[in-house]
């Protein structure tokens, strides 16, 4: 490490030299809370693990903004730490510090401290606040991590910190059934992705002598990489889609988008995190691995159509979803789809300023979501109703957030969402035709949930809802402005877009619009809201024939398509297994063994006890050997 010095301070040097306590802090945060969390400190209560975590939040998310100030409108400079040597070995942590890693940082601060404060509201009464803070403090440790990061390794070492942290995050009221089957679920969904990524980091490693991201993007620059590949294309796809499987588990992409919706059982502080930023480190290391991917044509195919089959069908599924926290977390898969659709497109620019402004806007959504849900102790949409008058301040903070989430002018997703849309105008039209369908839907989506929750007559949960307090207040406040400076920090960043097309601002809008006037008609005009004199329908839509009803509400029957074909197969294998290491390895050992045991009881007989015919029974059996030998080599 260089030298600090009084002008390193003013120019923000030692915040550059220092980077790599930004994930410290949330570890540390979550190390010094073990007291509480152990049980070992019990007069204080467990609220001073909360203040601790928050207070080391609080010294990240300060020396984040330090750094973005520090590298803004500069080149990367890319730092190495040195963690562990021993003889030739040399093992350092490459960390990438830009304008994008530093905001990437800021982001995840100021959302962990949004989420930390309205956790010390929603979870006061917890029996394990203080384990609950110390998971929080993983989490925003390893965020931080893969944000800064500029090793495949260490990255991959960072998500898998994401895995555990969700499984005991999504299992944390553990002696619930469904809660310990949603933590099992999620966390051998992601292993999935994690186990092929692996693979890749391990063929990588051997392939181009490095892991640094650096390194990888100048060893696919060069020529003979690049002709090596053009050879063997069927080798490089299937090391690109090792690469991109754990993004894909990490974002809830299909196939391995189960375990998101099953991932809302969890605490709603920390679902707020993972539908914000968690899903969006894995787009981000997929972003960083781009120029590896542009070697293999066919991940690049995979990835437009895995993101474009999950952005339509996820969207589809949200709008059928009765419990209001798996409805939002199928729109975080669908938005992200689009992420997965412009790497695919090599739009990686697109990508970055589209996990910033929608990870403000879920993260709205989802804070009010958890403060209707703190306040009416319930998630089914079919029990709310009639709260608007009685919540104002959530109601306004759900609408900002909605409105934050589709492409509504001038908010920050309209920008993103259009500059989307302008990339593929003339090359892919039928993308277009993907986002205006996945826009349309979200719409349609966010206006049901809000007419179900906020509009109609109250229901005996909602009759006596209060309004939050100020420790859910303040966050749900924070958010609400920056996402209405969505545009500015945008504008900031990237400026203001060249050109505009007019024809695609009308479709976009008109759209969401569209959206919005259907589920208008269904859930207010027509009468289908809670308490209203037309009773709701028994599914969540009245729009359509009831087999589609039920196939969007089922999540389109995949989870009995994967039992009846990758489980059966999976249970058929093992049996098959079991079987041949029951009668086949088992048979023959026992077979041996029983033949052994019988040899000896015949030739016991045999034995005289005297020595001299053991000797001559050696003697002979050495000159028949001899002598065969002999007769061989001649």
């Amino acid at each position: 490490m260089r030298a600090i010095g009084s002008d390193a301070y003013m120019n923000g040097q030692a915040a550059i030299d220092t980077v790599w306590l930004v994930p410290l802090y949330g570890l540390l945060g979550a190390l010094l809370t073990l007291p509480w969390s152990l049980g070992w400190i019990r007069r204080s209560g467990q609220r001073p693990a909360a203040y601790i975590n928050l207070l080391m939040t609080l010294v990240g998310l300060v020396h984040s903004a330090v750094l973005l100030w520090a590298t803004f409108d500069r080149p990367a400079q890319i730092l190495t730490v040195p963690w562990f040597r021993l003889g030739d070995w040399d093992w350092s942590l490459a960390l990438s510090v830009s304008a994008v890693s530093a905001g990437a940082s800021l982001l995840i601060a100021v959302l962990s401290l949004c989420a930390q404060t309205y956790g010390l509201a929603s979870m006061d009464t917890d029996w394990s606040l203080a384990r609950f803070y110390a998971l929080m403090g993983f989490f925003e440790g390893a965020l931080s991590g893969v944000a800064l990061s500029d090793s495949l390794l260490l990255s991959y070492g960072l998500l898998e910190l994401l895995t555990v942290s969700t499984y005991l995050l999504v299992g944390f009221w553990y002696a619930q059934p469904l809660v310990v089957t949603a933590a099992r679920d999620a966390f051998w969904t992601k292993r999935v992705g994690d186990l092929f990524l692996l693979m890749g980091i391990v063929a990588l490693s051997a392939l181009a002598g490095s892991l640094n991201f650096e390194d990888l993007a100048a060893w696919a620059a060069q020529g003979s990489t690049q002709e090596f590949w053009a050879r063997h294309p069927v080798a490089g796809a299937l090391l690109g889609l090792a690469l991109m499987a754990g993004p894909t588990g990490k974002c809830a992409q299909v196939p391995l988008h189960l375990w998101l919706d099953e991932a809302m059982e969890g605490p709603n502080p920390a679902s707020v995190m993972r539908n914000s930023v968690v899903v969006a480190a894995g787009a981000y290391v997929l972003v960083r691995l781009t120029p590896v991917l542009d070697l293999f044509p066919a991940t690049r195919a995979a990835l437009v159509g895995i993101g474009a089959v999950t952005a339509v069908g996820a969207s589809l599924v949200a709008i059928a979803q009765v419990d209001i926290k798996r409805a939002l977390s199928h729109g975080t898969s669908a938005y992200l789809g689009l992420v997965f659709v412009a790497v695919g497109m090599n739009e990686e620019s697109f990508a970055l300023s589209f996990l910033l402004t929608h990870g403000l806007a879920r993260g709205l959504l989802f804070m009010s979501t958890g403060a209707i849900a703190m306040t009416t102790m319930t998630q089914d949409l079919t029990e709310m109703g009639g709260i608007g008058g009685r919540m104002p301040a959530t109601a306004l903070a759900f609408l900002t957030g909605a409105a934050g989430t589709v492409a509504l002018l001038p908010l920050g997703n309209f920008w993103t969402l259009l500059d989307w849309g302008q990339r593929f105008w003339q090359t892919a039209p039928a993308l277009v035709g993907v986002l205006l369908a996945v826009n349309g839907a979200t719409a349609f989506g966010l206006t049901r949930i809000f007419a179900l929750v906020f509009l109609g007559q109250p229901q005996p949960k909602t009759h006596r809802t209060p309004e939050v307090g100020w420790l859910v207040a303040i966050p749900l406040l924070v958010l609400v402005g920056l996402t209405l400076h969505g545009p500015l920090m945008l504008a900031g960043w990237q400026g203001w877009p060249a050109t505009v097309s007019w024809p695609l601002v009308s479709l976009l809008v008109g759209s969401g619009g569209l959206g919005v006037l259907v589920a208008w008609w269904i859930y207010v005009r027509s009468g289908y809201a809670p308490g209203s004199a037309v009773p709701l329908p028994p599914r969540p839509l009245a729009l359509f024939w009831k087999s589609f009803q039920d196939a969007l509400a089922y999540d389109l029957y995949v989870v009995p398509f994967y039992r009846r074909t990758v489980v059966a197969a999976v249970a058929g294998l093992s049996r098959l297994l079991v079987w041949s290491d029951r009668r086949l390895v088992d048979g023959l050992v026992n077979w041996v063994g029983t033949a052994s045991v019988a040899g000896g009881d015949r030739l016991k007989y045999t034995v005289s006890g005297q020595s001299q015919t053991y000797v001559l029974t050696i003697v002979v059996g050495l000159v028949l050997g001899m002598a065969f030998i002999l007769a061989t080599g001649r």
